[in-house]
């Protein structure tokens, strides 16, 4: 009886040991999952805010008569917004047409359009006042773009130390005008010879996008001619990004 009592007095203790151990493991556990969790959240930091409406450009159908096609050669006459600038690119940049509104404007709106171009084109946008800055992760270019053949609209930028950028993700092939969104945080980017519109060098990682002077699309192909064949109709372009005073 005394063998059978004093045996059971640590056993008594141990379940008593066990049972002052079990919370103090639960409570370090949600400590560790709590410090987790404010961590985590530490990390992320708060919610991005998307970057504002930097530019919208639709065009403007000249006053002159259009040619026997419906266009105009592009020009700054053509732009609707008067602190935007156009510049055409290229050896045959200024081939680039203004193609008027065939029939109804939603389903064939004012664009730019590269069919007789000889040469890889490209058309770029430069606010008077303002670089835009593209760092945010949720900057975009939004676009209505048609194209033809293998064909396809990539992005350009002009950094505000001259250099020249095209990005490797390209809108089309579209048979029809469709509104797409161009991800900046998405895009690589490599050198651009804009005299002649072509791709040089490597990839260009991390450029610096925080001011970006000029803004606009590029066709690296020739034109194709009126008719089906090759060629991007460009309609209206969106660019959200931060304004930076010039």
């Amino acid at each position: 009886m005394g063998e059978s009592m004093d045996n059971d007095v640590p056993n008594r203790g141990n379940v008593g040991l066990k049972g002052e151990r079990m919370p103090r493991q639960a409570t370090f556990a949600v400590a560790l999952i709590v410090t987790g969790l404010a961590s985590a959240a530490f990390a992320q930091g708060s919610p991005q805010a998307r970057p504002p409406l930097f530019l919208s450009e639709s065009w403007r159908a000249l006053s002159a008569p259009p040619d026997d096609h419906g266009a105009w050669p592009a020009s700054q006459q053509g732009v609707s917004s008067p602190n935007l600038q156009l510049t055409l690119h290229g050896t045959s940049g200024k081939e680039i047409q203004l193609v008027a509104v065939r029939g109804s404007a939603d389903l064939y709106p004012l664009n730019l359009w590269t069919g007789t171009t000889t040469s890889p084109s490209a058309a770029t946008l430069r606010d008077r006042n303002n670089f835009v800055d593209l760092t945010n992760p949720l900057s975009k270019i939004r676009w209505v773009v048609r194209t033809s053949g293998f064909h396809q609209v990539r992005p350009v930028v002009k950094l505000a130390d001259g250099t020249w950028l095209v990005g490797d993700r390209a809108t089309g092939p579209s048979a029809d005008f469709n509104e797409t969104d161009v991800s900046i945080a998405d895009v690589r980017w490599i050198k651009l010879d804009i005299a002649r519109v072509v791709a040089v060098g490597n990839w260009i990682e991390h450029p610096d996008l925080s001011k970006v002077d000029e803004i606009g699309f590029a066709d690296l192909m020739p034109g194709s001619g009126h008719g089906p064949g090759g060629y991007v109709n460009v309609g209206r372009i969106e660019v959200y990004g931060k304004p930076m005073k010039r």
